[in-house]
């Protein structure tokens, strides 16, 4: 930040004077710096000419009435009635000010924080997306709103003080007094109560993103009966985060009720300093009134801040989430373009921890396959089958080894640039509110051409022709409901749209018939044509047939790998009594044995 005033607020106390990093959410605040020195400009200015009104009725008192005199009367009221127009155009100004600064840090960072939360919450971390897009919010309303202007209002308490003083040293001494008590009791509710606020809002996005995920399985919940139970787990969060509000509130609650007998104290207390003052023959009357107004204006910013303690604590809460949360992601935009992969994938001593877990899912892996081949992976349940196609994905970075596409590192390759080069289909095909054909086109531009190309290569493409509106239906929630084999199809289309080199499928014909299954395998052996690598998981036999290599895994490691003749020989000659692959996966190994003894694969 560029003012000492919202460098406070703003500034991470645990951080470092020296090397400290420039997050995005800093260099936004930062391009903003000389408004942010021209609003503090213009809030002196407007401090300043507070002191006109006191400056006016004490005139208007001790001059006027004293003389009796109109053309006085009427010169004071023309130049306050300029000064109070002049006034009021300064604050439009810094209103204007503010609400661009506002939307300039908006702008530069809403699409910035939208992409690092979706990479966060694909990394399996628990990201509110809700939320982030409300912090946001929270910055932009608190920049425009009142209490960024009680902050900076603060320190021109001093301006009223010194005026004051020079009525006379008792008033200056008395509101300075009332001031600083003002002060320690601001800071001893920020000490008590912003611990507290900060638990309230993290337990409140908490038990936000709770109900946003149950709700998405709301079908399964009410068909099974699982409404209580959800509800009571959304229900804990619920009451920890109104725990910890009551207590901040309580707290906040306290300190705010020393403040409020002070405010209430406060102008008697300075009326009667005053005429102690006028008795004493030391000011005159229009000067006991001119007091109270400046001692009201010394205290005016802070009472305000008090006020809006809980705003400046869940802008400080906010901005606190956003820099984290973009400081995470900032490493991404600093990498180099590199040249669309071939699809050649090489894993080293792989091994793989999922987000927030500390034991390893997958280890001891270690394969190669060239552009065009085609691996079939297979192993029981818990194997580690999905978390070997994220990683190959990089959509989970491992905690040992690598995992290479065309030689980089496909954890620290841009998916903006690597991802219309890959195709990938997870266990449940997730399609998104859109139409047939937008889905299939990645929810990019369509082209209508690579659209039917993709359908026409699984099979779809007449079978979109008989949806109520063809490529045009709307797909998702609100849209035309498919079966799952449907949906898992169009997903499969979706992955092929615009001629990826690399396709990774998690159980792609777990959901298909038989007819769409040998469409499927038709699908694989013209993308083995075209030289397209091609990397699957399966529990079904026929996929195996056309696979060049298999991989076997059991329990996160790698038992078998090789080429499909060369593993089945194997198994063979050891008998499938000892083959560490489950029974199912025995099926499928000796289903494949049979189709490439037969010359099919």
């Amino acid at each position: 930040m560029v003012t000492s005033t919202s460098s406070e607020l703003f500034d991470s106390s645990d951080q470092c004077a020296e090397n400290i990093t420039q997050t995005p959410l800093k260099e936004a605040l930062k391009a903003c710096r000389s408004a942010f020195w021209l609003m503090l400009f213009l809030t002196s200015i407007i401090n300043l000419m507070g002191v006109v009104p006191t400056l006016y009725m004490m005139n208007m008192y001790d001059r006027v009435l004293s003389t009796q005199s109109a053309t006085t009367m009427v010169s004071l009221t023309v130049l306050v009635i300029g000064i109070y127009l002049f006034w009021s155009a300064l604050e439009w100004i810094r209103n204007r000010l503010m609400l661009r600064i506002s939307l300039r840090i908006d702008w530069d960072l809403a699409a910035q924080a939208f992409d690092a939360s979706f990479r966060r919450n694909a990394g399996r971390k628990k990201t509110n997306i809700q939320q982030i897009m409300g912090d946001l919010l929270v910055l932009r309303q608190f920049i425009t709103g009142a209490s960024l202007v009680a902050v900076m209002d603060a320190p021109f308490a001093l301006i009223y003080i010194v005026v004051g003083g020079l009525i006379h040293p008792l008033l200056a001494v008395f509101a300075l007094v009332v001031t600083l008590i003002v002060t320690a009791l601001a800071l001893l509710n920020r000490k008590v109560a912003t611990p507290a606020l900060k638990a309230a809002n993290e337990a409140s996005g908490e038990a936000t993103r709770i109900a946003a995920q149950s709700v998405c399985h709301a079908e399964t919940a009410l068909a099974m009966g699982m409404l209580p139970a959800i509800r009571k787990r959304w229900h804990e969060k619920h009451r920890w985060f109104l725990q910890h509000q009551i207590n901040g509130s309580e707290a906040s609650g306290l300190m705010g009720w020393f403040s409020g007998v002070l405010m209430k104290l406060t102008p008697s207390l300075q009326m009667a300093v005053g005429i102690y003052l006028a008795i004493a023959g030391l000011i005159t009357g229009g000067m006991v009134i001119a007091a109270t107004f400046l001692i009201n204006r010394s205290i005016a910013p802070l009472k305000r801040l008090i006020s809006s303690w809980r705003d400046v604590v869940n802008a400080r809460c906010a901005f606190d989430r956003l820099d984290s949360l973009l400081l995470e992601d900032q490493h991404r935009q600093q990498r180099m373009r590199l040249p669309s992969p071939q699809g050649k994938l090489v894993i080293s001593k792989l091994q793989l921890v999922p987000p927030g877990s500390h034991k390893p899912v997958l280890s001891k892996i270690d394969f190669a396959i060239d552009p065009g081949q085609v691996l079939a992976i297979i192993g029981p349940n818990a194997a580690g089958k999905s978390s070997l196609l994220k990683a190959i994905l990089g959509l989970w970075r491992p905690q040992e080894g690598s995992v290479r596409l065309d030689g980089v590192d496909v954890a620290d390759w841009d998916h903006d640039e690597l991802g219309p080069h890959i195709g990938y289909v997870a266990q449940d095909a997730d399609l998104f509110e859109a139409t047939v054909a937008e889905n299939i086109a990645r929810l990019g531009i369509v082209d209508s051409e690579k659209v039917v190309a993709a359908a026409k290569a699984v099979g779809m493409h007449e079978v979109i022709l008989s949806f109520p509106k063809g490529y045009d239906t709307l797909l998702g929630d609100a849209g035309y409901a498919l079966s799952g084999g449907l949906a898992q199809r169009i997903a499969i289309a979706r992955a092929l749209y615009g001629c990826p080199k690399l396709i990774v499928l998690d159980e792609p014909n777990s959901k298909l018939d038989e007819t769409a299954e040998l469409e499927l395998m038709s699908t694989f052996r013209d993308l083995q044509n075209q030289g397209v690598t091609l990397i699957f998981s399966t529990h079904r036999p026929k996929l195996i047939a056309i696979a060049d290599y298999l991989l076997v895994l059991r329990s996160g490691v790698q038992m078998q790998f090789g080429p499909v003749r060369e593993i089945l020989d194997r198994l063979k000659a050891n008998g499938e009594d000892k083959v560490s692959a489950p029974s199912a996966d025995k099926k499928s190994l000796k289903a494949a044995n049979i189709k490439v003894a037969g010359g099919s694969a």
